[in-house]
């Protein structure tokens, strides 16, 4: 397979300090500078001089295939964008080098090129020059740009009535009609209203269909799950993690960098336990129906048991277990725990070693990964591991709704219940009544 991007060893380093935009205009300026900075150490206003080098991105190295579409996640600061203008060879990196094999197309500041004097129909073909397209190919794209855009009514205002929201939307529709072999896209969903966005997020699919490699950054880790087939993650300048298992590495992004050790098990161990007066819990993990560990993902509509082991040893009628359950989004999907089944059917939580277990809802959970954090509390008195705190957490993988084949990528909402329909037929119904 043909490599369509090779990075080897980049990096980026800059200068930051008092003294590094300084801009001397004139040889005086110069040696007047220079001559305060020898005998005071200082700027000629009086202030320390001082200049920091600093590497916004060190030693990456990575290959793209042709067709693929990668995203690259991370933190602001954690050299994304000094990744893509590398790539899009608008800065040069200071280490290692890049190489491209086909044209590259290019959105990192929607709007670059605008001139607000100017029409949104004259910005249209300012813009796509300035993006690399030709006077012929914007003509035959004008009515399609226009249309996507959504501004028709205002085609020929100047652009410095339009509202910020309305450019950005004209600058994105410009940019999603090039047509190039490489794509580069930095956070373009950050572009208009819900509706725009779906827009956005519907010709990002269709460019990754028709066989283009691109390289998206987005925050929105749901676009790059549904999006992308691999995922490069940055941190402080360097590659953390480089996975074609993307919805693992957004997880681990998503609910921090300790989840990159969590698995779907926990157990004690002598550095990390959990105990306390009342009990020891020995492990926490999610298994299936035969007793397997479920490290792989799963569809919603497959068993999943929940087992909890402890060592009691002062039982308490009061004495709950339980665990919240939280999606990749941070959002509490359900709390649940042993006063769950209400006074009379709570499992008897008796002195020793002892099991609990709980299956969770089939057909519940919307695919994504998720997190199981254990919980323990007196009834009404105190609590003893709240879900917030605990440092025992599992994750669960859910990477298909039911068996339906239509229902691959991620159903709207915080979860997707398999609900049962039933059909009646009133008029055949009222029929038969009035036959009686």
């Amino acid at each position: 397979m043909t490599i369509a991007i090779e990075a080897r060893g980049l990096g980026k380093q800059y200068l930051r300090g008092s003294l590094a935009h300084q801009r001397l205009r004139t040889l005086r300026d110069a040696l007047s500078e220079w001559g305060s900075r020898a005998f005071r150490g200082r700027h000629a206003d009086g202030s320390a001089g001082r200049v920091e080098r600093f590497w916004a991105l060190q030693d990456v190295s990575f290959s793209i295939n042709e067709g693929e579409v990668v995203g690259i996640i991370g933190r602001n600061g954690s050299g994304k964008s000094t990744l893509l203008k590398i790539i899009s060879q608008i800065t040069a990196p200071s280490a290692g080098e890049v190489r491209l094999n086909g044209r590259t197309g290019t959105l990192l500041e929607i709007g670059t090129g605008f001139h607000q004097e100017l029409t949104g129909r004259e910005n249209i073909f300012l813009n796509g020059t300035i993006l690399g397209m030709g006077r012929a190919e914007i003509a035959r794209k004008f009515d399609e740009i226009v249309a996507f855009s959504g501004v028709e009514d205002f085609i020929d205002t100047a652009v410095k009535r339009y509202s910020s929201g309305m450019q950005m939307r004209l600058a994105f529709a410009v940019a999603a009609h090039l047509d190039p072999e490489i794509l580069v896209i930095d956070e373009v969903l950050a572009v208009g209203d819900v509706e725009f966005q779906k827009k956005c997020l519907g010709k990002m699919h269709d460019l990754s269909q028709g066989g283009r490699t691109v390289l998206f950054v987005s925050h929105n880790m749901s676009a790059v799950d549904q999006l992308c087939g691999r995922v490069i993650w940055l941190d402080n300048g360097r590659l953390v993690e480089d996975s074609s298992d993307t919805y693992a590495v957004t997880s681990r992004y998503l609910f921090g960098r300790k989840e990159q050790r969590k698995t779907a098990e926990w157990r004690a161990s002598i550095d990390e336990g959990m105990e306390n007066e009342f009990f020891t819990l020995r492990w926490f993990r999610v298994r299936d129906e035969q007793g397997a560990t479920i490290d792989t993902p799963i569809r919603n509509n497959e068993t999943a048991v929940v087992e909890i082991g402890l060592s009691v040893r002062k039982p308490d009628p009061a004495l709950t277990f339980g665990y919240a359950l939280t999606n990749e989004a941070g959002v509490c999907v359900y709390w649940t725990s042993t006063e769950d089944a209400g006074y009379g059917h709570r499992p008897q939580i008796t002195a020793g070693n002892i099991i609990l277990t709980s299956v969770l809802p089939c057909g519940l959970l919307n695919q994504g990964v998720f997190r199981l954090d254990f919980m323990s509390a007196i009834r009404a008195r105190q609590w003893l591991v709240h879900p917030n705190e605990s440092r025992s957490s599992v994750l669960l993988r859910i990477s298909g709704l039911a068996e339906s084949q239509y229902l691959r990528n991620t159903w709207p909402g915080v979860i997707a219940p398999a609900l049962r329909w039933n059909v009646e037929h009133p008029a055949t119904t009222e029929a038969q009544n009035a036959s009686v």
